[in-house]
């Protein structure tokens, strides 16, 4: 079972957006997946009652992710999904402990980069690997990606931290289809959202795959390149 962890303590940054698309995406007949909804807010609560579908399934882990990913791991779940609040409480250092993979989103505004850096010290600590997402991007043009992305991307490697090649475009279709109860993919599986929600479930797919060759050969990965 491998689990990810979207975690930053920065509110906003897009972490309950991203668990809900890509757990929405993961989800197949033969790939059966968790959200563990560790927030109080209850983002992912309240999206999965507007789904109205038993898949993927729903557990509340904010008075106990360990619990909830124990009891997933005995249910037979192949990935699993956590949320956390915007903090560096026990509910988050539970769920990066927890994770195989941890995810950091943030958008380009300054107090954002900043507050990733406590997300990822925590993950180092726990030496459990982690990658940044960069999301509610300016869309691109001409197939180039914005001034103000390339410089956070450099800001964030300049920190030694493995920022994912791709990005996260604020566009509605995100929120629209979070509306409705469903993933991009679901909701205009032809649309640029899609196909972005898309290319980042495959890095993530590939990461996590480089990390359990890592285990294997009897080597630990921190970082990952997504």
């Amino acid at each position: 079972m491998d689990v990810l962890c979207f975690a930053s303590r920065k509110g906003g940054s897009g972490k309950s957006t991203l668990a809900a698309h890509l757990s929405a995406h993961a989800t197949r007949p033969n790939r059966r997946c968790l959200l563990v909804d560790a927030d109080s807010q209850g983002s992912l609560t309240l999206w999965h009652k507007l789904r109205g579908t038993g898949e993927p399934a729903l557990k509340n882990g904010s008075r106990g992710v360990a619990e909830a990913v124990e009891a997933a791991r005995a249910e037979g779940y192949d990935w699993v999904f956590i949320d956390t609040p915007p903090d560096m409480s026990t509910v988050v250092r539970e769920a990066i402990q927890a994770a195989t993979l941890v995810i950091v989103p943030t958008r380009l505004a300054v107090f954002d980069l900043a507050a990733i850096k406590e997300t990822i010290d925590l993950s180092r600590h726990l030496r459990k690997p982690y990658a940044v997402v960069i999301n509610a991007a300016p869309a691109r043009r001409d197939n180039t990606e914005s001034p103000f992305v390339t410089q956070a991307r450099q800001m964030i490697s300049s920190l030694n931290v493995p920022v994912w090649s791709g990005q996260i475009t604020n566009r509605a279709n995100y929120a629209l289809s979070l509306a409705s109860g469903e993933g991009v993919r679901e909701f205009e599986a032809q649309s640029q959202a899609a196909t972005e929600i898309g290319r980042l479930w495959l890095a993530i797919d590939r990461s996590v795959k480089a990390i359990h060759g890592a285990y294997r050969s009897g080597g630990v990965m921190h970082r990952v390149a997504a």
